[in-house]
């Protein structure tokens, strides 16, 4: 009975939150997200986190040409009632396909990789390397990429194979600044994320 009952207030909150999350006017400069029970509200970031997303969203569309999977930068991915924004993914250029039947983004289903630079602050980090970890491995997003100029000098760590129950990934490989880290499969299979994406550090 319990268990039951525990269960059915979870199924409450998370309904309590979708609603919530939908009727929100969120202000300009930021985002919100439904991550882990909590609606997560963060601000854009500053000058250098736009600088090395879009620098990587123009080098995916040069890989992608030709390939049916363009870029896209901070759509809501939405999986269930959890929603997710991450700085940039890869889906289908026909969105149609994967659009999230009220219209207020994509399916999580349809989307072959996400990425996330990470913002200054133990907080920041510990949203993208740790809950976001969780909620992009459950939705079982196939690759997800981790820009972070705070770990060691930078880094960028590519996670793959998603195992959905216990909300990880199965392979990861931290690269270095400097040195070039690759998209292992999927559409963007083969992409590399060099300094002509992080650029220096200053």
């Amino acid at each position: 009975m319990f268990a039951l009952a525990l269960e059915e207030t979870v199924v409450d909150l998370d309904q309590a939150l979708w609603q919530v999350w939908t009727a929100m006017d969120v202000p300009q400069g930021f985002r919100a997200e439904i991550i882990e029970g909590a609606i997560e509200m963060s601000p854009t970031g500053g000058s250098r986190h736009f600088t090395v997303n879009r620098r990587l969203a123009h080098s995916l569309y040069d890989h992608l040409r030709g390939s049916g999977y363009s870029p896209g930068q901070d759509g809501n991915v939405i999986h269930g009632l959890k929603v997710l924004i991450p700085d940039v993914f890869v889906a289908p250029d026909d969105l149609a396909e994967i659009e999230h039947p009220d219209g207020l983004g994509v399916l999580a289903s349809g989307v072959a990789l996400v990425v996330e630079t990470v913002s200054p602050g133990s907080e920041s980090r510990k949203r993208d390397l740790v809950r976001k970890h969780r909620a992009y491995a459950t939705a079982g997003i196939p690759v997800y990429v981790i820009i972070d100029d705070f770990d060691e000098g930078g880094s960028v760590t590519v996670l793959s194979g998603p195992d959905t129950v216990r909300g990880s990934y199965a392979r990861s490989v931290r690269t270095p600044y400097g040195e070039d880290a690759i998209v292992p499969e999927g559409p963007a299979k083969g992409f590399v994320i060099d300094a002509a994406v992080t650029g220096e550090l200053l």
